[in-house]
Order: structure tokens, then sequence, then C-alpha cells
């Protein structure tokens, strides 16, 4: 597939575009949603599952939805005190055999909980506290890395607040007696200080995890927490029209895609080059702005497997209005298209 508008550099506004519409909308959550995440189910892809946040401070939790948009009730755990991101893992080692998981962040417990896929069992013993070392310690963003030298999963935590240095909290998750477990292994990451970090997503193939410093730009480091505290990149600087929010990769080839980043109060994603540019693999310039029927996006998430219903993969994103929107990549693939 060829990267449309990556090799004529950075993005110029051309005539107006209509605002892109799902294909899905799901059935609305209790409180307020915040950030999805797709699980695949390979042996399935009908069974696929999209989980979604409720931050809501004491009724919300994480939804599950099938494909069609509507709530598994069986398997959404509710009831939990403002849980903000949620990211999937496969293939995590847990009581002899592999599972896949989800987690999340529980703000208000100042802890991640560790969700069994596909049948969202609880197996984190009542949750994982994070940030014991400092006060600021109200967790909101994660991401899950696996190493693929030793397939070690990894938590990537970020907050509402903290330092100017080492904002973002790593730890590396294990099976102690059937629970799973974490063990702070590195500090990293440099903070504006303006507002927050919340949205971070991991390139697991290219081992690097970009987060939004809100009102900044995208920062981007090595994901492996073996790696210098180095920043790598940081772009999209000037580009959005407040926040820069949710963080989504989409892979063409092993080495080469899209970065969608949520223009929060624009209601719009601005798209990036994966690759970089020609000369400079951090150099990630802006290839288009699409805008979407979103309000106010915070999440999402996007996958290339194409799963039934969503040409060329699926993409999620939260809307203001308590859903979550689904459109298949064929939608801003055409976007990305259009001249």
């Amino acid at each position: 597939m060829i990267l449309l508008g990556f090799f004529s550099g950075c993005y110029s506004p051309s005539k107006i575009e209509s605002v892109l519409q799902p294909l899905i909308v799901t059935d609305t959550v209790f409180g307020d949603t915040d950030d999805p995440a797709i699980w695949i189910n390979y042996a399935n892809l009908d069974s696929s599952l999209v989980l979604g946040t409720d931050k809501h401070k004491s009724k919300g939790g994480v939804y599950v939805f099938n494909l069609k948009g509507k709530i598994d009730t069986n398997r959404s755990r509710l009831q939990l005190k403002r849980v903000n991101n949620v990211d999937i893992a496969y293939g995590f080692n847990f009581n002899k055999t592999k599972i896949d998981i989800a987690v999340a962040t529980e703000r208000d417990e100042q802890s991640i909980r560790v969700f069994a896929l596909p049948s969202m069992e609880i197996i984190d013993g009542g949750g994982i506290k994070v940030f014991e070392d400092d006060s600021l310690d109200l967790p909101m963003g994660i991401a899950l890395y696996k190493r693929e030298r030793d397939g070690n999963i990894f938590a990537i935590v970020g907050r509402k607040d903290g330092p100017l240095s080492g904002y973002l909290y790593q730890y590396m998750l294990y099976d102690s007696a059937n629970t799973v477990k974490a063990k702070l292994v590195r500090k990293f990451g440099v903070y504006s200080g303006k507002k927050e970090i919340e949205s971070i997503a991991v390139d697991h193939q290219l081992g690097y995890v970009y987060y939004s410093d809100e009102q900044v730009g995208i920062r981007k480091y090595h994901a492996d927490p073996d790696s210098a505290d180095v920043q790598l990149a940081i772009f999209g600087e000037n580009e959005f029209k407040e926040d820069n929010e949710g963080i989504s990769i989409y892979t063409t080839t092993d080495k080469e895609g899209y970065i969608l980043v949520s223009d929060q109060s624009a209601n719009r994603f601005n798209v990036y080059a994966r690759q970089g540019s020609a000369t400079n693999p951090h150099e990630h310039q802006l290839i288009k702005r699409i805008s979407f029927s979103t309000n106010n996006s915070d999440g999402s998430d996007v996958t290339s497997v194409e799963l039934p219903g969503f040409k060329g993969g699926l993409f999620v994103a939260m809307s203001d209005n308590k859903t979550f929107q689904f459109y298949s990549w064929q939608q801003i693939l055409e976007r990305l298209s259009a001249k």
C-alpha cells in the first residue's frame, strides 16, 4: 500500500471535506466514555471485541462491545472508580499457559486493573497500586508493550500530573500464584508541565512508544525498559487547535503505516507517516487532517486486521455523547487518497 502524501512533504490544506460518518455507533455507557481497545479473536474474527472505558467516578468501568456495537453485559466490568484508559496484549504467561489480557487504569484507586480475555475475569487480586513513591499518583493513560526477545509484557502508565522528567512509569507484569503483579522497571519521559499526559501508544514492531504531551506535541521514545531515557522526536507542534490526544498506529507493512492523533476540540484526526521521512525515521510529517463525526475524542484504537464489515481494518474512537464510533479503514483511506 502506498503512503499517500508521504513523498510530497508536509500537508497543505485543500478543499473542505465532509465529516466522516461511522458505520457503527455503540450502545451508550452509563457515564463518560474515554478510551477504546480492540481485541482480535484470531480463531474467529466475528467474535472479536471492542473494550471501552467509562470514567464515571463510581459506576464506570470497562464495557465490552461486539462488532455491532452492542454491550455484552455478562463480560463488562463495572462499578469501578474512574477508569480512564485501557490497552490489550496477547500471549501473557499466566497459570502455566498463555492468555490475552486487558489492562486499565482505575484513577481514584491509584491502581491498574488486569482482565483475562475474552472472559474478562479479573486476575489482579483487587488492583495493582502504581506511583507508590510519588504523591502525584492518579493514573490515567496506559499502553502495553510486549518485548520480542523474551515475551515479557510491560505496562507504561501516565498520570494526571507529575515531574518534568521521569513522568511515565513502566512496570513489568508477571504471574505470582495465579495473580498478576507488577514490578517497576523504569521511569522516563519529559513533560512540559502545561496540562497532562494521558494518551500513550506502542508500536510493537518498531519498538517505539508515543505519548501526547497535551497542548505541546507527540513525544517518541524507545519502548524497551532497558533503553536510555532519550527523546527520539517530538512532532505535531502547532498543528492542533488545542489538545493533542488519542494516538493510534495503523500498519501497512512491518515498517510503514500511519499514526493518527486526535485534534480533540477540532473534532478531527491528524495523520502522520509512521516511518518518518525519507531521510529521518523520527521526522513525522503531517499528511492530512480528517474531520470525524466524533465530538471531543479523547481516545482511539485501530487495527489493520480486516474484521467482518470493516474493509481494510477497524478504527474506533470515543465521542463525548457516551458512545464509541466504528469506522472501516477503507473510509479513512479514501480521505487520504482524496486530493
